[in-house]
């Protein structure tokens, strides 16, 4: 049986990379309510693209690339997360918490 939660997801700033890009996802993210903040990816154009001017805040792109992006290179160092050694989910869950707790302590001690 799914469950299914209520989100309200209308004016909630997505910022995906420049390979999400493309007309599906631009209409997807705009039929839904969300604000899309991806930088154009101008495919060696030689005019600017057609339509209306898109939204782009370098900060909000940074934010994200610099919260999420770097954890996922501090989960990288550990190895055993990397090559993801457990069969069981819950064996690898746990490691994760441990890395996690690991890092912050490195962070906290310094």
């Amino acid at each position: 049986m799914m469950k299914f939660i209520e989100a309200n997801m209308l004016n909630v700033i997505i910022s995906p990379d420049y390979g999400y890009d493309c007309r599906k996802n631009r209409k997807a993210i705009f039929n839904s309510g969300m604000i899309r903040n991806v930088n154009e990816n101008k495919r060696n154009r030689k005019k600017p693209k057609r339509g209306r001017n898109q939204n782009f805040t370098q900060s909000v792109f940074e934010e994200r690339f610099f919260t999420i992006e770097r954890v996922f290179a501090w989960e990288d160092k550990f190895k055993r997360l990397l090559l993801r050694f457990e069969k069981k989910s819950a064996h690898h869950y746990a490691m994760k918490l441990l890395a996690y707790s690991m890092i912050n302590l490195r962070h906290f001690c310094n």
